[in-house]
């Protein structure tokens, strides 16, 4: 078989990313790890791994993030599975940056949702990474229909020769940090305390939308985003920052169906505060920061009344970026 090698950078940063268990290569361990979603890489995610980091290091192993594609959510209950925060792409990127060495990507499928807790941690952990050490939180469960918990795992870590450290929950200003949260705080509008959560301003890659015949440079201070199937904030108006093309833009950004003009018509659109012309196509990547939220989207009397508005948001926005600071890490 053929060893095959993918890897991701981050910030100058190199992981390795095996997408199977065929991937990974014999005698891959001894490693340290962690298994979750890793939905956003969260402050809590964060911390985990950064434990882990610590205790590859000090044993000379791997420190390995072991993850799953698609979310079993998805899989499992599809009509039911929220949208995510971050794409798989962006979470390679993201995990990359905690220091990790390698992530395993496992395909959740039929096989892997059926296998039960003991033949995961014997295949999967003990023998095809070499597991020495796994952390987790207090409420991790894994195995066929989520049948094993913390205590279990302790259990099969002793038989199979790994310890276990389990994690409290990460709180900040006194809410506990999780996925689930931070989807209902951007669901909310609240951009806000989403970022202490994440730990960096929430933020959505796509491109620019097709069919605005913008060429191979933005001439024009408006972007809408191409159709995307990740999470948005909830419809309002937000204080945002665009990045492209190696810029970044100020920009003031309206999530939602525009009604102020008749037929309801989703858009992502952004109006830049300080632009300048920049090269760029259909295919250029914009990333889209939200940094706050200004206000809901309401259904003006009048396109006049509307126009009015914007000034006004437009004012608002140009003191939140008068007026901030060097962003410390999340804040």
């Amino acid at each position: 078989m053929t060893e095959k090698r993918e890897s991701t950078m981050s910030e100058g940063l190199a992981v390795q990313v095996f997408r199977s268990l065929a991937e990974i290569p014999a005698g891959f361990g001894p490693s340290v790890g962690a298994i979750g979603n890793f939905d956003g890489v969260h402050r809590g995610h964060r911390e985990i791994l950064s434990a882990v980091v610590e205790e590859a290091r000090s044993l000379h192993a791997k420190a390995v993030a072991i993850t799953f594609e698609p979310h079993p959510e998805q899989y499992l209950r599809p009509q039911q599975a929220p949208p995510l925060l971050t794409s798989l792409a962006e979470r390679m990127r993201l995990l990359a940056g905690t220091g990790i060495d390698a992530v395993a990507v496992l395909p959740f499928d039929e096989a892997l949702a059926g296998l039960p807790a003991r033949e995961f941690v014997r295949r999967i952990l003990a023998g095809a990474l070499g597991i020495r050490g796994l952390h987790e939180g207090h409420s991790f469960r894994f195995g066929c229909g989520a049948e094993a918990g913390v205590k279990e795992l302790r259990e099969l870590g002793a038989e199979f020769g790994f310890a276990v450290y389990v994690h409290d929950a990460v709180r900040v200003h006194g809410m506990e940090v999780s996925s689930s949260a931070i989807r209902a705080l951007l669901a909310a509008g609240d951009v806000r305390r989403a970022r202490w959560m994440l730990g960096r301003p929430f933020a959505v890659v796509s491109s620019q939308a097709r069919g605005r015949g913008i060429g191979t440079r933005l001439l024009v201070p408006t972007v809408n985003l191409a159709a995307y199937d990740g999470l948005l904030p909830g419809f309002g108006v937000y204080v945002t920052r665009l990045k492209v093309a190696g810029r970044a833009f100020q920009a003031v950004t309206n999530v939602g169906n525009r009604p102020t003009f008749g037929e309801a018509s989703f858009a992502v659109e952004s109006h830049i505060l300080d632009f300048q012309p920049v090269e760029m196509d259909e295919t250029t990547p914009v990333e889209l920061e939200f940094l706050m939220r200004l206000r809901g989207e309401i259904e003006w009397p009048s396109p006049e009344a509307l126009k009015a508005q914007i000034f006004k948001d437009v004012a608002r926005a140009k003191r939140y970026f008068r007026l901030a600071q060097p962003p410390a890490a999340g804040f």
